[in-house]
């Protein structure tokens, strides 16, 4: 049985979640990094910790107690950082609800945020994004592809 989006919760992350959020982003299908490759990288369970300790940055959701999706922001760069949703959960407005999360944090600060992302035709992001009005604005290295999306005068308002 397949929960409606409003069975399901979304909250800030905590502590708590840190495992969770790596075994979000270890499940999808798009995007595959190991927790090896993600370390690489600096991602590791020690560095999200830090993050969460130090401000309100990310974002669960959560169905029956399973974290199923998060997002995770870069609240100096203006940057969504990670959003990932368990592919067995996908297309049911997980991913938006915790863009959205992440948006508003973002426009506080910020009058335009930024994304990086796999451009791949393939990759489902790229249509996700561009439906919630982001911009493809550069090709980066390889099929990287960076996305913008500035604030609204309705945003700025509600933001200060």
């Amino acid at each position: 049985m397949t929960p409606t989006a409003c069975s399901a919760q979304l909250r800030l992350a905590t502590l708590a979640d840190v495992e969770a959020l790596f075994a979000v982003r270890l499940a999808v299908t798009d995007n595959v990094l190991t927790r090896e490759q993600l370390a690489d990288l600096g991602i590791t369970p020690a560095s999200i910790a830090e993050l969460l300790a130090a401000a309100p940055c990310a974002w669960v959701v959560e169905v029956d107690g399973e974290v199923v999706g998060f997002s995770l922001v870069d609240l100096v760069a203006g940057e969504v950082f990670a959003l990932f949703v368990r592919p067995e959960w996908q297309a049911q407005g997980f991913g938006a609800r915790l863009l959205a999360a992440a948006e508003t944090a973002l426009f506080r600060k910020h009058a335009l945020i930024w994304l990086v992302t796999d451009g791949a035709p393939s990759v489902r992001a790229n249509a996700f994004y561009q439906a919630q009005g982001w911009r493809q604005v550069a090709q980066l290295q390889g099929t990287d592809v960076r996305y913008e999306k500035s604030r609204s005068v309705k945003q700025h308002v509600e933001a200060t």
